[in-house]
């Protein structure tokens, strides 16, 4: 497998140091998030975007993925987010990436009413968020790039999003898995993950201790409000059990607890942990 660093925890990190932790740690590729206070965003210039995709080559990196905040189900006109879609894409295919991240957004999720006041009913999500995104699909497949939607907010599971990308029916949408979020919904990785094979495009983990082993610096404790403690080592044995080769793209914590490390010390420990754990046993 190989081992990408998301920047989605490092908010405010330049681009440049960016790059260099994530060579200096090992990694072979990074996900650049895609906000105004992230390391790239649509206002991203033309000079710029190249000198990114420059700076990644010469670190060794690949530039995996943008995270986009689109939400391919929200909002009331299906204009702003197929434009936003398309944007993303562009971004993507500037930087050499193959994958663009974006989010589901429907359902009851605040910010995502619908015109008549209140959420859509799930089928009523998916349909919306697949019209979108098929809209979108045959650009990103003459660019090069996927667009994956992530297992999380209003489709947390693995059978929500691939209900999407079902209606989709375009190779170039697929998903991104967040076994966290998965497994907070309810489903363990052997669940989830045949359901996601055949539209999966790569797997985002987090930094706590998978399964209640210790994590690559230190015990781990469980999220505030008990979350389930993201199932890493389970996520990363179903995924060798089906011949998995791909990405695993690790996102430090940084910004969600103001108490937690810096991503210094514990990058270079995670990207071992990973490889650990995807060298290891299937079974």
């Amino acid at each position: 497998m190989k081992f990408a660093l998301s920047t989605l925890g490092l908010p405010g990190t330049p681009v440049d140091d960016v790059l260099r932790l994530a060579a200096d740690s090992g990694f072979d590729g990074v996900e650049l998030h895609s906000r105004p206070e992230g390391p790239v965003h649509p206002g991203t210039g033309t000079a710029e975007r190249a000198r990114i995709t420059a700076r990644s080559a010469e670190a060794g990196l690949t530039v995996l993925s943008v995270a986009a905040p689109v939400r391919a189900a929200g909002g009331d006109e299906d204009g702003p987010v197929i434009e936003e879609l398309g944007e993303a894409v562009r971004l993507a295919a500037d930087l050499g990436a193959p994958y663009v991240r974006v989010l589901p957004g429907g359902g009851a999720l605040p910010g995502n009413a619908f015109p008549g006041g209140g959420a859509p009913p799930a089928e009523e999500a998916d349909v919306v968020a697949a019209r979108r995104l098929a809209a979108v699909a045959p650009e990103a497949a003459d660019r090069g790039v996927r667009i994956l939607l992530e297992t999380r907010g209003s489709h947390p599971r693995g059978a929500d999003v691939a209900r999407i990308t079902g209606l989709v029916g375009h190779r170039a949408v697929g998903v991104v898995w967040d076994p966290a979020h998965t497994r907070h919904a309810g489903e363990e990785p052997h669940e989830t993950l045949p359901v996601l094979a055949p539209h999966l495009g790569y797997v985002r983990v987090k930094d706590s201790a998978p399964d209640g082993e210790a994590a690559a610096a230190g015990d781990a404790a469980p999220p505030p409000g008990g979350a389930a403690v993201p199932p890493l080592r389970a996520a990363v044995r179903a995924l060798r059990s089906h011949g998995y080769d791909g990405w695993l793209c690790w996102e430090h914590e940084q910004q969600w607890h103001a108490d937690a490390p810096g991503p210094g010390p514990l990058a270079a420990a995670a990207r071992n942990r990973l490889a650990e754990l995807a060298d290891g046993p299937a079974a």
